[in-house]
């Protein structure tokens, strides 16, 4: 491990080892082959949706915009943290350079960020679709979703940014150890040999940032729902119902998860604990989120078999 010697006599720490990845022989060969596996199908279902919504002009709406915005999101989102979970399971060397977990843990929260921001513009398009459905096409512009996402990625990108910086700048020594399966604040912030007290207004911050987005989305879905209970028809109120059911499923799954991992404040779990909700949200969730809006998504469903049967028919003329 590269350490370098401070003019105090402490050994300076300038790479990070996981110390939760077992050996080859311990089993890593085969947790290898299995995240290989989740993570192919990770980026093959977001580049499908991405490809899908992109070329089928009946998708070209409001929502299936900010659902192509997510799912590339989600591509880059696991590739900031999965590729290194691997070379880790697989190499002796478990290390991380300071730089290379600096820019994990910005893109990393960054991309989280975004994705939320991305989920709460959901939210108020499917409260004007269904609570003012008249005025919808003139509110939920292609301008406005461009201007949506744009500052979705800025407020992501740019409220990282002190907190990345202000770690930066940090001397660590002693221990090199991480117990997390990917660089993050409260692991990191541990192995510092300075007061990092300030760390607690961040992550009130974080707490704020997190619990508006969620309140936001919530009450759109509260609102919602009472709109749909009072439709008259059995058949509207089902469809209504369908086309929110996909959203909500990826919201509670996004900020059931955030809530576990962030929202804790002085409470702490034990490392296996800590372990299992990181690869729930790191992992887990991201696999889920391409089953959710293809396979329960009768929309997409469709799109993918028009898709498919456009390549079909093709090929027969060629033939």
């Amino acid at each position: 491990v590269t350490q370098v010697m401070t003019g105090e006599n402490q050994t300076r720490v300038t790479e990070f080892l996981f110390s939760m990845f077992p050996h080859l022989h311990e089993g890593g060969l085969l947790f290898f082959i299995l995240l290989l596996l989740i993570y192919g199908f990770i980026i093959t279902g977001n580049l499908m949706i991405f490809i899908v919504t992109q070329l089928d002009v009946a998708l070209h709406t409001p929502m299936y915009f900010f659902i192509r915005v997510l799912s590339f999101l989600e591509i880059w989102y696991t590739t900031t943290t999965i590729p290194k979970m691997l070379s880790c399971l697989v190499s002796e060397q478990k290390t991380i350079s300071l730089a290379g977990c600096l820019l994990q843990m910005y893109f990393f929260h960054s991309l989280g960020i975004t994705e939320g921001c991305v989920l709460t513009a959901m939210a108020i398009d499917r409260y004007i679709a269904i609570c003012n459905p008249l005025h919808y096409t003139t509110i939920m512009t292609s301008k406005l979703c461009i201007h949506l996402t744009a500052g979705s990625c800025l407020c992501g990108f740019l409220l990282v940014l002190p907190e990345i910086a202000w770690i930066g700048t940090l001397p660590f020594c002693g221990s090199n150890q991480i117990q997390q399966i990917f660089c993050d604040f409260t692991p990191v912030l541990s192995l510092a040999c300075t007061d990092t007290s300030l760390v607690v207004i961040v992550d009130a911050i974080h707490a704020v940032e997190i619990l508006a987005s969620f309140l936001v989305i919530a009450l759109s879905y509260l609102q919602i729902i009472v709109v749909i209970l009072q439709m008259p028809s059995a058949e509207g109120r089902h469809k209504a119902f369908s086309t929110c059911a996909a959203h909500l499923a990826v919201f509670l799954l996004f900020f059931g998860s955030v809530a576990v991992m962030y929202l804790r404040f002085s409470a702490t779990y034990s490392v296996f604990w800590d372990t299992a909700i990181a690869v729930i949200f790191v992992i887990l969730a991201p696999f889920l989120n391409p089953i959710i809006y293809s396979l329960r998504n009768k929309d997409m469903k469709d799109a993918i078999g028009r898709l498919f049967g456009y390549q079909k028919r093709a090929g027969g003329i060629e033939r």
